[in-house]
């Protein structure tokens, strides 16, 4: 198992499958792109299948996502689903997405093995989504979520980040489409992930923020801890349900305590934090001729080192220097 000093197990691996990405979303990179990994970098498909089934084998890993970047851009992308929905016992796989292309993948993904999506969506307004992500791609993001959902690729999760200035007022709008398309909602605080480090604690949209602008339109009832378990989201119920909504506040309401996720990014490095200032090189012990018993155990070192927590609450902290691109979600 995947055990730190303070008792947490991770169970869940997120695995970055490419750094790179169709958009150019505000709060993550410049709309000029970043300088992407080089394939002689990139872990291959047999390496990232060989990698998850050792995790899944001899770690105790039960859910796999798939991330990005854009995970929809990897060439070998169904296959290895495929290969991963093939192991034993079956992890659980997800993807999340920006889901362009999902409209022409999501069949086939499903086919393979694929169990669900997250997709991210900040605006229903093609203007407003235009300034974020500096393309004009919305409906093809809507022909994707429409595309996952009539694949069976449910339940579909829709990520959204609200931007001061920008959608910050779309709350109630954004969680009424939502329960109409049958997606459940959840609203991410931005995080000092960006590429640009433009990231400020000062005018960031919290999830008192989100709760405030939804209790404006909606009655919501909190679910509890013991329904959230490890789950980054606090979730409430909509109008007493059976709907629901929830708010990822990583910054303002840290869940490291609970914590269970392993990532595993684009080049073959593990981090045991999303906001992790260090990695463990498992692309050079795959490379050098290791056995899974030696890179398993250069995994689980990885793992003991885990801080307590993020340190997001602490004036002290220094962001990351990779970004979430090249990071994983």
């Amino acid at each position: 198992m995947l055990v730190d000093t303070y008792g947490r197990v991770a169970t869940d691996l997120r695995v970055s499958l490419t750094d790179r990405c169709n958009l150019r979303c505000s709060y993550c990179m410049p709309e000029e792109g970043l300088q992407w990994l080089t394939r002689p970098e990139l872990l291959t498909d047999d390496e990232i299948v060989r990698l998850i089934g050792l995790a899944v084998t001899r770690l105790g890993v039960t859910e796999v996502r798939f991330t990005g970047g854009e995970p929809l851009l990897r060439p070998g992308l169904t296959g290895i689903v495929e290969r991963c929905a093939a192991l034993t016992p079956r992890p659980r796989l997800s993807l999340t997405t920006n889901a362009i292309g999902l409209a022409r993948t999501a069949a086939a993904l499903r086919a393979a093995g694929l169990d669900r999506v997250n997709v991210s969506l900040d605006t229903l307004r093609p203007e407003v989504f235009q300034r974020l992500t500096r393309r004009d791609r919305h409906h093809d993001v809507l022909r994707g979520l429409e595309a996952a959902r009539a694949a069976g690729l449910t339940p579909v999760k829709i990520n959204t980040v609200l931007m001061p200035g920008l959608n910050e007022d779309e709350a109630p709008e954004l969680l009424s489409w939502a329960i109409d398309g049958g997606y459940e909602l959840r609203f991410i605080e931005q995080m000092p992930l960006d590429a640009q480090h433009g990231w400020r604690r000062e005018g960031m949209i919290t999830a008192a923020d989100v709760l405030r602008s939804l209790r404006t339109r909606f009655t919501l009832t909190p679910e509890g801890a013991e329904a959230r378990g490890a789950a980054p989201a606090e979730r409430w119920l909509v109008d007493g349900g059976p709907h629901r909504v929830g708010v990822i506040a990583s910054v303002t309401r840290p869940f490291c305590a609970a914590c269970d996720r392993t990532r595993l990014t684009a080049d073959g490095q593990i981090r045991n934090c999303l906001f992790a200032r260090e990695e463990t090189d498992l692309r050079t012990a795959l490379r050098s001729g290791a056995d899974d018993e030696e890179i398993a155990e250069l995994w689980r070192a990885a793992m003991r080192g885990k801080k307590p927590g993020s340190g997001l609450d602490d004036p002290s902290f220094l962001q990351p220097d990779r970004p979430m691109s090249a990071i994983g979600g």
